[in-house]
Parts: structure tokens; sequence; C-alpha cells
């Protein structure tokens, strides 16, 4: 069977959906990735796997424009002719279920990775955008098979009737290394504390940074690392200008894109992520794997790794008081971490290993 996995970065294809791909080649399947082009679609290559380049802008409004970007998938779809096409990120969901659709392929799959700037941000421009887009959704999704991350986010597309229940599963997330990501004894010295995601502000960089700064002010003794790069793609990008001036008030350190994000667990004391809003974050389940306790914000997405008291810590979204409480008491308190690191490893053992969630992956395409 000849399958085509479409997002919108290369970088996405490596990092979350490569393991799917190797096993799809594994069982045989003819696999086609698709993506913007980038550093690692080259790696893909390398590989041994057929990654395709398709040019198109993530931000991309021009009616014009758009409509030319769909004609062009429509052709590559028509000339690969696959047998089954999955899709992940808005755009990719969106154009990828219409062309799709155009050219005969009867075998559709999307995940809902996450709602995204569009749904998260109250701003006038994304209010707009929503109402297209979720109109858009309700005829996209029609006759496919839906994957999503997170109950909440299946529950919201089933209340918008934007997906049909008896096609719409949950799977929670791309899947952790559980062999790559194993727990190890904590670093001597200053506790650090490490924001692993790109730097968006829907991703709580702001009040980490608040919180940090409330900390230091009351004399608590720790460090605080933003661990990720620049998506100047998404609205919600977080200027370099901001990220200079906080590295010069010396309130957080900023690493950039780490490869080795095992090695930063490896370092790491605790593990923050103080997102609005999630499709389900593999950067709290990877710190679990690696025995470390997460901070998380109380949301979707969040709440399906985090157990509140047993793994990590919830805390109101947007507060960087409540945040900044959290993370002081697992700051000052070895055993609680120790405890919760232990717990954070069985958690991502049992419910989010890479096997499991391939396999049920898997298990759709073949029905």
């Amino acid at each position: 069977m000849k399958i085509v996995l479409f997002a919108n970065t290369d970088w996405y294809l490596y990092n979350f959906r490569l393991s799917l791909a190797q096993a799809l080649r594994t069982q045989g399947h003819d696999v086609l990735l698709v993506s913007p082009p980038g550093e690692y679609g080259f790696k893909l290559q390398e590989m041994g796997f057929h990654w395709q380049p398709f040019v198109f802008s993530r931000r991309g409004l021009n009616p014009v424009a758009e409509l030319v970007t769909l004609m062009r998938l429509q052709h590559l779809y028509r000339r690969e002719q696959p047998d089954l096409v999955h899709h992940f990120t808005i755009k990719c969901v969106l154009y990828g279920s219409f062309a799709a659709r155009q050219v005969g392929i009867s075998r559709v799959i999307n995940s809902i990775t996450g709602l995204g700037y569009v749904f998260i941000s109250q701003s006038i421009k994304a209010r707009l955008i929503r109402w297209l887009v979720s109109r858009w959704y309700r005829m996209a999704l029609q006759g496919t098979d839906v994957i999503f991350q997170n109950p909440e986010d299946r529950q919201l597309f089933l209340s918008y009737r934007f997906a049909d229940a008896q096609r719409a599963y949950l799977i929670p997330g791309s899947g952790v290394d559980i062999k790559r990501f194993f727990p190890c004894e904590e670093a001597t010295g200053m506790p650090l504390v490490v924001l692993p995601a790109r730097l968006l502000w829907d991703k709580g960089v702001g009040e980490f940074v608040e919180a940090a700064r409330m900390l230091r002010a009351e004399g608590i003794r720790a460090r605080f690392a933003l661990v990720g790069k620049m998506d100047s793609g998404n609205p919600a990008a977080i200027p370099i200008s901001q990220l200079t001036a906080w590295q010069k008030e010396e309130v957080v350190e900023w690493w950039g894109w780490q490869e080795d994000i095992a090695a930063v667990y490896a370092q790491a004391h605790i593990v923050c992520l103080p997102s609005y809003r999630e499709g389900m974050p593999r950067v709290l389940a990877e710190a679990g794997a690696s025995g470390r306790p997460v901070v998380a914000a109380d949301v979707p997405g969040c709440r399906l790794v985090v157990r509140d008291g047993v793994n990590g810590l919830l805390v109101a979204p947007r507060d960087a008081y409540a945040l900044a409480d959290a993370l002081k008491r697992l700051i000052l308190d070895p055993s609680l971490r120790s405890m919760m690191g232990k717990n954070g490893r069985e958690i991502a053992v049992r419910e989010f290993s890479i096997e499991r969630v391939v396999s049920d992956t898997i298990r759709i395409y073949q029905q």
C-alpha cells in the first residue's frame, strides 16, 4: 500500500512521525513523506525515505495564492496515486482533505495535533480566521477518520459537528521512546528548571519568565532556561529582541534548539510547560520517562500527562503567581521531586510508549 504522510514542516515529520514511517516501511508499505523543504527533509532522504518537498505558506491568507497551493497539492496526489493519506497540522488537514477528495482518494486520516493559534488566541484576526477555519473543518473532515490527542479536543470537534463520532479516535500524541528517555540521578548544584518548547507566547513563556523573576526577588536559588527555537511562521512567536532583553536581565537563559533533548532532561531538576492549550505535549511525557517532575498549566493536553500531586503539579493557566508557587515547592523539596519523577516514569511506560502509539495508528489504517 502506498501511504502519504503530509505535515507543515520536515522537522515535524522527522521528530514526531519518524517511528511511524519506519514501522510502515518495515511492514512493506511504500511511504512518501511530504512537507515544505528544510534540513530535516534531507535527513529523511539519507535514511532511505522518499521525501517530496512541497512549498506553501503556513501564514498565507491570499485567496489566489492559497487556491494555487490547493491545485498544486491535487496535482501531487494525482501523480502519486496513494492508497491512503495521513495529514498532520491544521493547514495540511484542510488542504490535504480537499485535495484527496478531488482526486478520488477514499482513505484519508487526519490528525488534530492541537488547536493552535487560531483557536487559542483571542485577537480579532484570530477570531476572524477561526470563523473561516471552522467552516472549512466541517467540510474537509467529512468522510475521513480523525485522530485526536486528547479527549477535550475530540469532544469540541464533535460538539461543532466537525467529525463523526464513529470515526473519531483518541491516540495520546506521537509516542515516547522509553529506551532513549530513561531516569538518571539528579545533577548536583543549583536546581535547574527548563521550559522545552517552541518560543511562542501561547506556550506560557511570558509567565515562566515572570515566575523566574518573582522567585529570584524572593531569594530562591535556581536557574531557569528556555530550550527551543523561534518559530517565525507562527503569529504568536516571541521576537528575538524580547529574548535578548531577558538574557541581558539574567532572569532566564536561552539555550536555543537542542538536538539531544534527552541530555537536557538529564541536566534538569524540573521540567515546566505552562502552555495555554496543547494536543498532547510530548515534552512532558519525555520528562516523565526521564524521571523528572513536571509543572504545567491545568489545560487540555497537559492534564492528560500530568496527574496533580502524582508526577507533577498543575497550576492555573496564565497565572505567573501560581506557577512561581509550584516551582518553589519543587525547587525546595528534593524528595518530592524524586517521588514524582518515579511516578512519571511509570506513567510514561504504561501509557505513552512509542510502540503503543504506532500500533494504534496502524490499526486505524487497517480498518
